[in-house]
């Protein structure tokens, strides 16, 4: 069946995009001759999104779904840079790296997510390819806009801990809270205390210092 090339619009922004892998009636192929090509469908839709997207657009594949999110406004900008600019001032040995691209295990083979931040030994980057294996990556940190929330607070989680990303670092705004995950273990995290915006957030090892969140 012949696929329409995908049309990147802003209604797009922060939904899932579902496509010819999708079963909506339930009644899937287990018991045909049709071969179960769901995962290469998926891969190649995201190829084809992430391929037509502005620049400046966020594509990415979160637990077999599409979603495609608008540039970020500079509130949120703000804080990614007050978290980078702190994390720089108690560790300048590591490299702080904004819109990069990791391979993280999703629900299907694969998952191609990009963190509003990661926290990994400088040059664990530097490569010509756009997507990374997340080896060495010690936090990753994702600020909730409206559109990106749910996916932030639930999704997101399980891949980051599938990958055995020591911290997940939560700062949801709408809900003026800061969560972190820590000691991954399968797909979810074991630890995720709270602590209200405005507060000192400690960070486990290996960064191991408290995050002042009174400018977010």
């Amino acid at each position: 069946m012949a696929t329409a090339e995908p049309i990147i619009m802003p209604g797009y922004q922060g939904e899932a995009i579902h496509g010819p892998y999708d079963d909506p009636d339930g009644d899937s192929d287990v018991d045909s001759d049709v071969p179960d090509n769901s995962y290469t469908s998926v891969e190649a839709a995201f190829e084809r999104i992430n391929a037509a997207a502005p620049r400046g657009w966020r594509v990415e594949l979160i637990e077999g779904e599409i979603y495609v999110t608008p540039p970020a406004n500079g509130e949120h900008e703000e804080v990614v840079s007050e978290l980078s600019g702190q994390v720089r001032d108690h560790n300048k040995g590591v490299g702080r790296y904004t819109g990069i691209g990791l391979h993280v295990p999703g629900a299907s083979d694969t998952g191609h997510v990009i963190p509003d931040l990661a926290i990994a030994p400088k040059g664990s980057f530097d490569d010509q390819e756009e997507w990374h294996e997340p080896t060495g990556v010690v936090l990753v940190a994702e600020v909730t806009s409206t559109s990106t929330a749910d996916r932030d607070r639930d999704k997101k989680i399980h891949g980051y801990a599938r990958a055995g990303i020591p911290v997940y670092l939560l700062i949801d705004r709408e809900e003026g809270e800061v969560t972190v995950y820590s000691e991954p273990s399968g797909d979810d995290y074991t630890q995720n205390p709270k602590y209200k915006i405005g507060l000192a957030v400690p960070l486990p090892a290996p960064l191991g210092f408290e995050l002042d969140t009174a400018e977010f």
